[in-house]
């Protein structure tokens, strides 16, 4: 899928949003720049969220609570090991209810569960190009809807 713009990542966000369900888990996966917080910010905004969006790119999480769900972004691109994983307590955030962004996965795949749905993200030199994946019922199912 191509977007032309901020504004076509936006578009496909607000999709996203309305397939939203807890417990999902959503990999994002792209260089640096590539439009993954753009996305999430997209979703949180459909959602009815006003406030700043910001890659948690130091935090590594950032929890957002909005129209009856609970969102954790999550950027993992900092991320230096399992005890600094395991120390944060993000293991307790993974409760089946939570819905999880998350930014550079590859970061700690065997800490965090599968994707239900995969993202890639590709730069062009005219806007990007995503790749959606669905790896659960719950991931089609969505897909379905996008």
């Amino acid at each position: 899928m191509n977007l032309a713009d901020e504004s076509a990542t936006v578009a496909l966000a607000q999709r996203l949003a309305a397939c939203l369900k807890p417990g999902m888990v959503i990999y994002l996966h792209g260089d640096l720049g590539a439009g993954k917080t753009t996305l999430v910010r997209g979703v949180l905004n459909s959602l009815g969220y006003t406030g700043r969006v910001k890659s948690p790119t130091y935090t590594l999480v950032e929890p957002y609570h909005i129209a009856g769900l609970d969102l954790r972004h999550f950027d993992l691109y900092r991320l230096h090991d399992e005890e600094e994983w395991e120390a944060a307590g993000f293991r307790d955030e993974f409760d089946g209810h939570n819905i999880f962004f998350i930014e550079w996965p590859e970061h700690a795949l065997e800490l965090i569960p599968p994707a239900d749905v995969k993202i890639d993200f590709e730069i062009l030199a005219q806007g990007r190009n995503v790749a959606i994946q669905a790896n659960t019922p719950t991931g089609r199912e969505c897909l379905k809807r996008l």
